[in-house]
């Protein structure tokens, strides 16, 4: 049976991503300071305002220095988005800092001991998923939609006249027949922020070429399948026009709804938090199940306990096109990676500031090493050959 399915993406510029990258701003400061340092920072903004809240851990020799950096480190990432709004201006918004210490309990249950291994920041569920839908091994509706959205940044970013604003959503519906394969787009949806002066039509001729060219062949809609700013203006935008928060994108961080979500957000979290860590492993040996030639997709769960190290679960599903049996394959996994805390952290290098790049246009479906040495390792297919070799 034919079906249709959508994914949405939304910019930067949206409120709840600028909280996004304002908490992995924080986290980049502290891990750039002192790698092991624990950090779970979340951040609230609305008309003129940011505001700061969580807990971290450093040294003594380091805090001080990095809270000190906090500030100025925002409103640059504020300003980068693009933010010089009346109500919403990088160097004018009020700024608060509510970020605290670190609890001991959390604390002597994540760390390690004489006899004990360094335990899961937290209990949990996290998911991965890979598919060949894309040459990024993405499901197509929500890497298109992140695509449409990066390249209007792009555009406005290097036009000091631009007529777009920060904050802008995408939206895909793509068909798909009977065999699962997706085979065109259904509807198309873009609502951006846009000068005072800019007309629907500006708008329009502006984004038309582009996300046309986005879209593979023959896949673009015609003019009355592709919805523009249909609400008629989007003046007002970003945490001016809508408050936000972090981690409220959890889908629009992932899979875009085409696989499951544990329900834990990202972005200001260090990597002893199992939420994110975790999650990028599952990425790590989806992907690398796809490109192993071993599926045509794959889901893999890991779930943790608080304070206890090896996880308690790992659960992979290759939807019937795997070549080999599942449960053959998770021992395949299991005896490939370090599932660990620590082992995940230093199989893909995570204890490095290299988390604000992940902040917009998904975490996931991206290049390993495209923001600088280390970022987006989950993303590198080097586990094939100890798959390969754990089959044997």
């Amino acid at each position: 049976m034919s079906y249709i399915f959508t994914s949405e993406s939304v910019s930067e510029g949206h409120p709840d991503k600028l909280c996004d990258r304002v908490s992995d701003t924080v986290l980049d400061l502290f891990l750039a300071a002192e790698p092991e340092a624990r950090v779970a920072c979340e951040t609230f903004a609305t008309t003129n305002r940011v505001i700061l809240g969580g807990e971290v851990r450093a040294s003594k020799e380091n805090l001080a220095s990095i809270m000190a950096a906090i500030e100025p480190a925002v409103r640059a990432a504020v300003k980068d988005i693009g933010y010089e709004q009346d109500k919403f201006h990088h160097a004018h918004f009020e700024f608060q800092n509510y970020l605290h210490e670190q609890s001991a309990d959390i604390a002597m249950g994540v760390d390690s001991g004489d006899n004990k291994d360094e335990g899961a920041g937290d209990q949990g569920l996290m998911f991965g998923y890979a598919c060949r839908e894309t040459d990024v091994l993405m499901p197509a509706a929500i890497h298109y939609s992140h695509q449409i959205l990066k390249r209007l940044a792009e555009i406005r970013k290097s036009d000091a006249d631009s007529i777009l604003g920060p904050d802008s959503k995408s939206q895909i519906s793509l068909i798909y027949d009977d065999q699962g394969r997706p085979t065109g787009a259904h509807k198309i949806v873009l609502s951006t922020q846009h000068d005072a002066a800019a007309s629907q039509r500006d708008i329009r001729a502006l984004v038309t070429p582009v996300i046309a060219d986005v879209m593979p062949d023959g896949w673009m809609v015609g003019a009355d399948d592709l919805l523009v700013n249909p609400t008629g203006q989007f003046v007002i935008g970003g945490p001016d026009g809508d408050a936000g928060l972090t981690g409220r994108k959890i889908i629009v961080d992932t899979y875009g709804g085409a696989a499951p979500h544990g329900g834990g957000a990202f972005s200001g979290k260090d990597p002893t938090k199992v939420d994110r860590s975790a999650a990028y492993a599952c990425r790590y040996l989806a992907k690398n199940v796809v490109a192993a030639g071993l599926a045509e997709k794959c889901t893999i769960q890991l779930a943790y306990a608080i304070g206890v190290a090896e996880p308690v679960s790992l659960y992979a599903n290759t939807h019937g096109t795997g070549t080999i049996d599942d449960a053959r394959l998770q021992d395949a996994l299991a005896q490939s990676m370090n599932l660990t805390p620590r082992g995940i952290r230093q199989h893909l290098t995570l204890n490095a500031p290299i988390y604000v790049p992940s902040s917009a246009y998904g975490h996931f479906g991206r290049t390993a090493g495209e923001a600088g040495p280390g970022s987006f390792s989950w993303e590198a297919t080097d586990l094939v050959d100890a798959l390969h070799s754990a089959l044997a």
